[in-house]
């Protein structure tokens, strides 16, 4: 009926696929000497409203870890959440890039640090300790693994905590469409106004076919990514079509419209599911995710019926919505919820 695993199993957007045919007419100079891929690094200097150093990537392993080996010594401690994806889906690709890094995952709620928990784990860090690995960056990810928003408030809170303590701060925005959507804010507001220092500007999930940005809000801090890129073998020869297909993703606000329909289906999802006999939601339903808590027979239902989706752990289940996701699919879904619940 339909898939709901993860917004990578969706194809790519229609302007995204004409984007990268237009590209591919003619020759253009490689490795991001090309007119595209300068468009593109004005197009999130406007976006962003200021001076930003693009690197587009393919992936958003590449784009996390070669950004935090630009911030990071490799006796450094990058602290993040528990559930982050650069220390759960990575494959020690941050550890690997930053050349020994040491991730320090902490706890939250709802997917989230808090000022108090970083102030904490810093504080027993064991600062200029040589024994110690110190710390040197704070990794927020936006919209988090349990699908909540930090609001530029909190962002700001975080920043001040990091900042206060000689570290950088990274964010990662695999999700960060679906975040700025829900938010209703300047894409400014809530990361470099907020001090965010790097971000990983993801495209994928979004409605690209394979196209991530590393983002520095200060360009002086990227003076070698460029070598760092390279040497860890993420230089695209022919750089223009990931840059045709993140400038295609910008133009005319489409990267919001997308992310407003993934939104807006999980928040469809979220209404449905509210007030059903034995149906939770185990976090605020902000951005494209949902985890629900099920009974096994609706579960079973489910995969009978053709849906797809991750299991957590027992009884909850993962559901993400894209940016192609039709109504129907959710409306479908729900009403196999509601049957088994009627024949309970």
């Amino acid at each position: 009926m339909h898939d709901f695993r993860s917004d990578n199993v969706a194809g790519a957007a229609p302007e995204v696929m004409t984007a990268l045919a237009a590209a591919s007419t003619g020759s253009a100079s490689p490795y991001g000497d090309d007119p595209l891929t300068r468009r593109l690094t004005e197009r999130l200097s406007a976006l962003f409203e200021t001076p930003v150093a693009v690197f587009p990537v393919a992936t958003g392993t590449a784009a996390n870890a070669l950004a935090l080996s630009a911030l990071v010594p490799p006796f450094g401690a990058v602290y993040c959440h528990e559930e982050a994806h650069i220390t759960v889906d990575e494959c020690g690709a941050p550890e690997f890039f930053t050349g020994g890094a040491k991730l320090v995952p902490l706890p939250g709620a709802g997917g989230k640090l808090t000022p108090e928990a970083v102030a904490r784990a810093v504080a027993r860090a064991g600062v200029n300790v040589v024994h110690r690995v110190q710390p040197a960056a704070l990794s927020l990810t936006q919209a988090t693994e349990a699908g909540t928003v930090y609001s530029p408030a909190e962002v700001g809170a975080l920043v001040d905590v990091a900042h206060a303590n000689g570290m950088a701060v990274h964010m990662d925005g695999a999700r960060f469409a679906n975040a700025v959507a829900h938010l209703g804010c300047a894409p400014a507001d809530v990361t470099w106004r907020a001090g965010v220092d790097v971000l990983a500007l993801g495209g994928t999930k979004g409605g690209c076919l394979a196209a991530e940005a590393v983002v520095f809000f200060n360009p002086a801090m990227a003076e070698d990514f460029g070598y760092a890129r390279k040497r860890g073998g993420h230089l695209v020869s022919k750089t223009r079509f990931l840059s045709a297909q993140l400038d295609a993703w910008l133009a005319d606000g489409l990267w919001l419209r997308l992310a407003h329909h993934a939104n807006a289906m999980a928040a469809r999802l979220a209404r449905g599911l509210a007030g059903v006999p034995e149906v939770t939601l185990e976090h605020p339903v902000e951005a494209n995710e949902l985890f629900v808590r099920l009974p096994e027979k609706t579960i079973r239902a489910l995969e009978t019926e053709g849906f797809a989706f991750y299991r957590w752990d027992d009884g909850l289940v993962r559901l993400v919505t894209s940016f192609d996701t039709p109504a129907a699919a959710v409306d479908a879904f729900l009403k196999i919820v509601s049957a088994t619940k009627e024949s309970a």
